[in-house]
């Protein structure tokens, strides 16, 4: 009789983990055989009445996860999947981009994953990202200070579900546009620990990656770097400062030689995939603002492979709660709501929160000169001065790196593109190096 209650304990077992809302991942298709890491994922209501149902991909640090750095991770958009982290950036999978003759495109292992050394939450966000969803059909349109409010909701209640994770260092990362919502997040979690909410949040910092962080700021430094990287002459740049008068953000439509001084930078960079100048343009005709062919074959393979029933299936999505998946929805309702997201960074500065931010030097998009600007009105003494540095004893960081007095490192990556995607293993030695406390 024991032995009978015990194997129906045995099978019930898996229905009560799936019903917490959490379930195990081992098998992925497109992965030859079970995962070589820990996955899990599920969803968490956030929001009124918890309408709004995020879902997440947990990877267990394959280190040490009772001790290592916990990161919750926020790709940018707004409106694109953490996937793109998960699978296409600096996590412990990639699509194979040498064999795509499958249904399902096919999986392999990476050696760059930042789960290495962390445990990573790649959070859907905002609600009708990637694989997320909403209850409620009227629900409130997300914007960025929402977005920061929520995720910092998400991160209570998932800490509550695992418990054994709530002394772990914590961190919030991400890219491009979520250079809006990390700085708000981790000033929202700041707060919140000084308020409420026991136990406490183990909160040490942030990591974000050419971040968006004031879009006037950064258009006005595109033609400086554009000048920089030889894409345009000298005679049309001094002809721009003098005009323009260094702003080409919001031209006074009254001076015609600046507007058409910039038009005519806009025609000669417009060939040009801004995310990554190196590289070449890819034209889509059903979508001129997919220029970037490795991002363009990457997201097909996204696509392709999350619309599989077979993919759902094992990621335990629900059923009937989302329709075609897309990589990133550029028809998401959003409100723009933090026009510059300095005021943030400096708050969480003095704070003590030490922070990571890097760059790509061949991204158009947000300029490397563009973020130094912003970092350096922050009027912080530098305590490590420009200096290369290295990966398998070559240079890795073109413009170098730079510690300031607020805990904030700033580093580029030569070569690097608007995403990490470019050069993960760079990216991956810098990560490892920083978040273990050594220098870069």
């Amino acid at each position: 009789m024991g032995n009978k209650l015990l194997l129906q304990l045995l099978l019930l077992l898996p229905l009560l983990h799936a019903y917490s809302g959490i379930s195990t991942v081992r098998y992925l298709p497109g992965y030859h055989g079970p995962l070589p890491f820990e996955l899990e994922t599920g969803y968490i209501g956030v929001g009124e009445a918890e309408e709004s149902q995020f879902f997440y991909y947990f990877i267990k640090s394959e280190r040490t996860p009772a001790e290592d750095p916990l990161l919750i991770w926020l790709t940018g958009g707004p409106g694109c999947s953490s996937i793109s982290g998960f699978l296409l950036e600096n996590g412990p999978l990639a699509f194979n981009t040498e064999s795509d003759s499958g249904n399902i495109p096919s999986l392999v292992s990476t050696t760059y994953s930042w789960s290495k050394v962390a445990n990573i939450i790649y959070l859907d966000q905002p609600v009708d990202t990637g694989f997320s969803y909403s209850r409620n059909p009227l629900a409130n349109i997300p914007s960025d200070t929402r977005s920061a409010k929520l995720v910092h909701e998400f991160v209570h209640k998932w800490l509550a579900k695992h418990p054994e994770y709530f002394s772990n260092p914590f961190y919030v990362t991400g890219n491009s546009y979520a250079g809006k919502v990390v700085p708000a997040t981790v000033q929202e979690i700041s707060i919140g620990n000084g308020l409420c909410c026991k136990p406490q949040i183990n909160l040490q910092g942030y990591v974000l990656g050419n971040p968006i962080t004031d879009l006037d700021n950064e258009k006005n430094w595109h033609i400086p770097f554009a000048h920089g990287m030889a894409l345009i002459s000298d005679e049309h740049y001094e002809s721009l400062r003098r005009s323009c008068r260094g702003n080409y953000a919001k031209v006074d439509p009254l001076n015609t030689e600046c507007m058409n001084l910039v038009e005519e930078f806009e025609k000669c960079v417009s060939g040009l995939d801004w995310s990554y100048i190196l590289g070449p343009k890819y034209i889509n005709p059903s979508d001129p603002d997919d220029a970037n062919p490795l991002g363009h074959r990457m997201t097909v393979q996204s696509n392709r492979w999350t619309n599989e029933e077979s993919v759902r299936r094992a990621l335990h999505v629900e059923k009937g709660t989302i329709g075609e998946w897309s990589l990133c929805d550029r028809e998401l309702p959003y409100k723009f709501d933090i026009n510059s997201s300095v005021p943030y960074h400096k708050n969480n500065s003095i704070q003590g929160y030490r922070s990571l931010i890097f760059s790509g030097d061949h991204d158009l998009l947000v300029p490397f000169l563009a973020t130094q600007d912003w970092m350096r009105s922050l009027n912080y003494s530098i305590v490590e001065d420009w200096r290369p540095w290295m990966v398998h004893n070559q240079v890795a960081g073109c413009r170098y790196t730079r510690t300031y007095a607020n805990k904030m490192t700033f580093a580029t990556v030569k070569g690097g593109g608007h995403t990490i995607v470019y050069k993960p293993d760079e990216y991956s030695a810098m990560f490892k190096r920083w978040i273990n406390g050594q220098p870069l």
